[in-house]
């Protein structure tokens, strides 16, 4: 099961506007499907050819990836460099890992992450 959405929410309310004001982590900017407000979400990005894998430590239901499939983009920041993502689409543990094999450290395994999101870099 991923992290508990209560946890989602502090960080959400607290831990991510430290690390904005960091600015050490890579910034997935996307908009809101109800608001229409755009967010700015730190998280961590793995390179994959021709896009990214996101790890959904909360899970698939959490906000920023609903915007995300709602809207079909985001943009992401990692330092000066910008992406255009387009094609998001969950992806499950054996599609990522086999991605990722190599570039990143799996989540400790009592996490049980099973989706994971991936996009691609826009041309």
């Amino acid at each position: 099961m991923p992290m508990p959405r209560w946890l989602a929410e502090i960080n959400k309310r607290f831990f991510n506007k430290m690390e904005l004001r960091r600015g050490k982590r890579p910034v997935l900017t996307h908009i809101g499907r109800s608001s229409n407000k755009t967010y700015h979400t730190p998280l961590d990005a793995h390179r994959v050819e021709n896009g990214f894998v996101f790890i959904l430590v909360y899970g698939s239901q959490s906000d920023w990836v609903q915007n995300i499939l709602a809207a079909g983009t985001a943009g992401l920041a990692i330092g000066k460099e910008q992406f255009d993502l387009i094609n998001p689409r969950l992806v499950g543990k054996e599609t990522a890992w086999g991605l990722l094999e190599g570039k990143a450290k799996p989540p400790p395994g009592f996490m049980n992450i099973n989706e994971y999101l991936q996009m691609d870099i826009a041309e």
